[in-house]
């Protein structure tokens, strides 16, 4: 057939060709164009279990192809760019595998040669070669034969580059016609040109084969679709590059003893060109099953690598690098870390035995959320922490592994890792896929920002601390569960739990015992008739009052419009910057948030009742707040508080009998008996930790649970909690 082109006639050479093209009509997906050649290809196989390591081989095999080329417009010497052959090549293991190998490589070497001198059919000489080979295993087949053809195909090359500088090789090229060759490369260039690219394929093949045998048995095996259907495949996968070998080697035979006159036939460019084809196809099928074995592997690791990372937290450790190890970088080949304070890269090393805080957010973290906290943790380190008192920040980046690496993200991490004060993990790829599906699962990781508390053991002692770091800062360290409970037991529903931290001048107003209204919502109209009527009614009832807008939980462009207005009209004290704002729902979100994860959300607490109906109320419009001094008196809907500001005639009677915030709490209170707003509350995917339950702040009821979809239309927007 078609490797016996050059020694036949052209007309015999382009009737093969046709009917090598003519097979190749059917798929080779489906490896089925000949069962009765590959049933016999396959009935030559008999391998008697010897193991050869055929990788040296390979890259040995590989170097020669690489340097045995046809460089037309320069000299004939290997390009710079092919690499100095592995060192590893040499080793004493590989010598010695190449001594017993030799005698089949030579017998492979003169086989090929001597069929293709005396015309033997090409599916012919691919079986004697099978037959040669019937005891090894099929990529051992495969690489013997590569090898047997770059001892050939390598040797013509280099009498040609060398013949001008050396007179054996200059000899010996003129007993090949070398010469005469070389002096007509242009001519010759298609024929080398498909030559090469079907070396190219080949070479490309062999290397598929030989990491299907590669993969680890310990994770996969022949049950697995993928690696059967490729096994399946293989045979035929070997034949046919062994047959382009004999194809190639009858193309450089035809050359050196039938002269280039014969050899410039386009058919013989056509058959390399067909075989190319169809062990591209073949390749492709093949790359396509081992892209499937390879994503088969890394399930089977990342299960294994995630249940070991379980059992890792169950166990007791005597520090906590095991720990650290497993979750940020396992080896000790890199700096992991980045000191946030010398901006050098540092080992785990420098967190032994210490308190860690992992922070684990995505790339979207806002900056609100970052300067409150570097605010925290910068407070925290100026008042000089015990010994025993000592904790870390690290900054662990998550990042999609299926959404690529691009310049914006790039920028994006390096901005946040600058600016950060903490250490930080190196790069967000140092975090291993177990890890992220351990963060996500176990921790309740969705994109919000976390705060994961490990002790100097490397115990988690609180799932996610960001919520306490927002209501009470670093005095609530060491951040445990424990201590979230104990300051949640010492609080108490007062106006400094609301506005502590942020704002000193409401905290001197609570200091002179002045009344005060906290206040919010996004209706500018709702606010000039409170504020005004407030106003109007503490000069009738003659008392101090001080009024304060702090905003709305979303729509930040509203907020802006109403704060101008306020300013403009002098309606009230109003927070200006809105990180205050942010930070304000943050804390008041955050206390919700506090009580889910200590699974105390809806016990019998009047200061979480009260928390939660300010969050609804903020939802459904708009609310005021009425303190005496520290004393919180109550909370109520917009609708309500006007109205009870409206109706001051119908009981400014009673003010000077039960006093101003009593006779307003009850009067708003018989207001709110008649008309009670609907309570809501919006939970975001991103929170993690979203109650089964919850039961409604006003009527105790257990509340209707609905899946919403919202967009505040905020171009600028901090993550928060509810938006």
């Amino acid at each position: 057939m078609a490797s016996g082109l050059p020694l036949r006639h052209p007309a015999q050479g382009f009737n093969a060709s046709q009917q090598l093209i003519k097979s190749d009509r059917g798929s080779m997906l489906t490896m089925s164009d000949d069962n009765v050649m590959m049933n016999q290809i396959v009935g030559t196989h008999a391998p008697d279990g010897r193991e050869v390591d055929v990788k040296p081989l390979l890259l040995l095999v590989e170097d020669i192809l690489k340097r045995a080329t046809l460089q037309i417009d320069s000299s004939l010497t290997t390009s710079k760019a092919h690499a100095e052959m592995e060192d590893k090549t040499y080793h004493v293991n590989f010598v010695s595998m190449l001594d017993a190998l030799s005698y089949t490589i030579d017998r492979i070497s003169s086989e090929i040669a001597y069929k293709a001198l005396g015309g033997t059919d090409a599916h012919a000489t691919t079986v004697s070669l099978f037959n040669m080979l019937t005891s090894y295993s099929w990529d051992a087949k495969l690489v013997l034969t590569l090898s047997a053809f770059a001892l050939n195909y390598g040797e013509f090359w280099l009498l040609a580059q060398i013949s001008s500088s050396n007179q054996l090789a200059k000899s010996m090229a003129i007993l090949r016609q070398l010469p005469s060759i070389m002096e007509h490369s242009g001519p010759l260039k298609p024929r080398f040109d498909a030559i090469n690219n079907l070396i190219k394929v080949m070479m490309d093949v062999a290397r598929c084969v030989v990491e299907f045998k590669d993969l680890p048995p310990a994770y996969i095996s022949n049950e697995v679709p993928a690696l059967s259907t490729a096994m399946a495949h293989i045979p035929t996968a070997v034949y046919w590059t062994m047959r382009s070998v004999v194809a190639c080697a009858a193309q450089i035979t035809s050359l050196t003893t039938k002269g280039h006159e014969f050899s410039t036939s386009t058919t013989d460019a056509w058959e390399l060109s067909t075989l190319a084809h169809k062990l591209s196809n073949i390749l492709d099928h093949l790359r396509k099953q081992l892209d499937t074995c390879y994503q088969y592997i890394d399930e089977k690791r990342n299960v294994e690598s995630f249940q070991m990372l379980k059992n890792l937290f169950e166990m007791i450790h005597i520090d906590n690098m095991k720990v650290l190890k497993a979750l940020i970088y396992a080896k000790d080949d890199i700096q992991p870390l980045i000191d946030g304070s010398s901006k050098k890269r540092v080992h785990l090393d420098v967190l032994r035995r210490k308190n860690v805080l992992l922070l684990i957010s995505g790339l979207d973290m806002s900056t609100d959320e970052l300067s409150i906290l570097e605010q925290i943790y910068n407070e925290s380190r100026h008042h000089g922490a015990r010994l025993d008192s000592q904790y870390e920040v690290v900054w662990v980046p998550i990042v999609d592994r299926s959404v690529q690496w691009s310049d914006p993200m790039k920028q994006k991490f390096e901005s946040m890792q600058s600016s950060m004060p903490w250490f930080t993990v190196y790069h967000p790829s140092l975090i291993e896929k177990a890890v992220m599906r351990f963060i996500k699962e176990v921790w309740h990781f969705r994109n919000k920002p976390i705060l994961v508390v490990l002790d100097p053991q490397g115990k988690v002692v609180c799932p996610n601390a960001l919520h306490m770091m927002w209501i009470w800062g670093s005095s609530a360290f060491p951040f445990t569960s424990l201590r979230e409970e104990s300051l949640w037991k010492d609080e108490t529903w007062r106006l400094e739990l609301l506005v502590d931290g942020i704002d000193p001048v409401i905290l001197n107003w609570i200091k002179e015992g002045k009344y005060i209204f906290l206040y919010g919502g996004d209706d500018d109209e709702w606010v000039r008739k409170f504020t005004n009527t407030a106003r109007a009614v503490a000069q009738a009832a003659r008392i101090p009052l001080e009024m304060v807008y702090v905003g709305k939980s979303s729509k930040r462009e509203k907020i802006r419009r109403v704060i101008a207005t306020i300013t403009v009209e002098k309606l009230s004290y109003v927070w200006q910057d809105l990180t205050m704002i942010w930070f304000f729902w943050t804390r008041l979100e955050s206390m919700l948030y506090s009580r889910i994860q200590l699974g105390k959300l809806d016990d019998h607490d009047p200061m979480m009742q009260e928390i939660k109906k300010l969050l609804s109320y903020d939802r459904e419009g708009g609310w005021a707040v009425l303190s005496n001094g520290s004393n919180v008196v109550v909370n109520g809907h917009k609708t309500t508080a006007l109205q009870t500001l409206l109706e001051y005639d119908l009981w400014k009677e009673q003010v000077p009998v039960k006093g101003f915030d009593l006779a307003y709490r009850d009067h708003q209170g018989r207001i709110h008996d008649i008309s009670r707003p609907c309570c809501r509350f919006d939970f975001p995917m991103t929170m993690g930790r979203i109650p089964e339950t919850m039961k409604c702040p006003e009527c105790n009821r257990t509340m209707e649970k609905f899946s919403s979809f919202l967009c505040c239309h905020d171009e600028v927007i901090p993550d928060e909690l509810f938006k």
